[in-house]
């Protein structure tokens, strides 16, 4: 003890400043948050009403937490253009009627047995001149291919008709000769003049069967005709592009002398009124099969044309919805199409069911509805070639979002989905009053992807004005202006 008093005399004078010093640095570092949580610590019982009162005195002050105003905003001009609330975004609730929908997922597709044609030859040849490409729009009646006919027995069967013509005209002539020698009191064995009618009637007969089989052959009876009025076979066959609807066969395919100057196609619609731009559909060649020099077989496929001006949206639905859009169609309630992945979200109206189908897939256990679809050009050029090449709206193999209304709700408020923001367990809409828009909870009974279906009440009357959209930039200057820490996922519909 007596070294520990002597070393203690000696380093006492300098541990004390050292002490000193100690405790300043860390009052500096512990003062502060210490000072910080005993604030927020009394901030927090000022709010919940538990400081400063007598707990020992039952029932004689009021314990319930006072009333906090709605969190609101004020927004200046430029803000509310920015969120993009005008006069069209901020609108009154007011009661409307209201049709529940469910969603169908539906794909853009063709409608069978119109849309695809297929251009075949009716007799065998060689590709002579290919006028269409690929890719090329065209109207009904306009070439297509030229062929030249290497068919022996159409050959044949154009030669002995031409023959069996030639002996009738002998006979004919030499009936008129013997009639006019008869005529004339010549002496004119009557045996003579039957001999040659028996002969022009057996001709008479043997052209009729030799123009139906000429007709099997696939000539038309204006073709026979041309054969028999200009004495000439027809070698070269011109096919053209087919009406889609009622036609004539003959209006398929041209056959022409190949010495003969071409003639000039005119394609004549159904009523009798010769086809127009507005008249006669557009038929775009999907596939070119065949190349000129190419021998083609009667009955072989050259091209394949389309017609994209009316097309189906074919949507799939479960078995057990099948009840619901068989009320609709009943009801006939305008059905909406939402595009995915395209124009934002662009929405068709006022579509309309066609049929559905009668049997339910044996593999996905889905029902195929199937709505009419008219389809929009957006553009249509031609090129210096004189081709025409037209780009259409809606594709096969586009997708959308069938709405098929399924219930029908009157007096009800509904706002579109995004004036609504979700917050856990809660919802708010904004509704407005002056440059400020306050933050109100609501009660939503339905939502969808496109609307929701709220319910009024004190804070939020029928006639309040409510921004229509930007809830979730609302909610998030809100939450920044409070300081409060802000989730950004908070109100998003993943």
């Amino acid at each position: 003890m007596k070294y520990v008093a002597l070393i203690w005399k000696y380093v006492r004078p300098v541990v004390t400043p050292l002490a000193f010093i100690g405790v300043v640095v860390a009052s500096f570092f512990f003062w502060t948050p210490l000072t910080s949580w005993v604030e927020a610590t009394l901030a927090q019982y000022r709010q919940s009403g538990s400081l400063g009162h007598d707990h020992s005195h039952g029932g004689e002050h009021n314990h319930d937490a006072p009333k906090t105003e709605l969190p609101s905003i004020h927004l200046s001009g430029e803000a509310r253009k920015n969120l993009g609330l005008t006069s069209e975004t901020l609108l009154p609730l007011k009661p409307q009627t209201f049709r529940r929908q469910i969603v169908l997922p539906s794909i853009v597709a063709t409608r069978p047995g119109r849309t695809e044609l297929h251009v075949a030859t009716p007799l065998t040849g060689l590709v002579t001149h290919v006028h269409a490409v690929e890719g090329e729009t065209v109207s009904p009646g306009t070439t297509l291919f030229k062929i030249r006919l290497t068919h022996e027995d159409l050959v044949q069967a154009q030669t002995d008709y031409l023959r069996v013509l030639g002996e009738r005209e002998v006979e004919v002539r030499e009936l008129e000769r013997l009639t006019k020698r008869f005529s004339e009191s010549a002496v004119v064995p009557e045996r003579t003049v039957l001999e040659h009618e028996y002969a022009r009637d057996k001709l008479d007969a043997l052209i009729a069967a030799q123009e139906e089989a000429l007709k099997l052959h696939g000539l038309s009876e204006r073709q026979v005709q041309e054969i028999q009025e200009n004495r000439r076979l027809l070698s070269d066959l011109r096919l053209v592009a087919p009406q889609l609807d009622e036609h004539d066969e003959s209006d398929e395919l041209r056959l022409s002398n190949s010495l003969s100057s071409p003639e000039q196609v005119a394609f004549v619609a159904p009523n009798g009124v010769q086809a127009t731009e507005e008249t006669s559909p557009l038929l775009a060649v999907e596939k070119m099969l065949v190349a000129k020099g190419k021998a083609v077989a009667a009955g072989e496929n050259l091209c394949t044309l389309a017609d994209y001006s009316r097309l189906f949206i074919e949507a799939d639905a479960f078995e057990q919805d099948a009840p619901l859009i068989l009320e609709s169609l009943k009801q006939k309630w305008p059905i909406s199409a939402v595009r995915l992945n395209g124009n934002d979200g662009e929405t068709l109206s006022d579509l309309a069911i066609v049929y559905i189908d009668s049997e339910v897939d044996r593999e996905s256990r889905s029902l195929h509805v199937y709505l009419d679809l008219k389809n929009e050009i957006l553009n249509d050029r031609t090129n210096d070639e004189g081709q025409r090449f037209v780009t259409w709206k809606y594709r096969p193999g586009q997708r959308f979002q069938l709405l098929v209304p399924v219930e029908e709700w009157t007096d009800v408020l509904v706002v579109p989905i995004d004036a609504v923001v979700r917050e856990g367990a809660n919802a708010y809409v904004f509704r407005q009053n002056g440059n400020s828009f306050r933050q109100t909870p609501v009660h939503i009974r339905y939502r969808d992807q496109r609307y929701a279906v709220i319910e009024s009440s004190d804070k939020l009357p029928v006639g309040s004005i409510v921004a229509q959209s930007s809830a979730h930039q609302l909610y998030m200057a809100i939450q920044n202006a409070s300081g409060g820490g802000v989730d950004p996922h908070a109100g998003h519909n993943h």
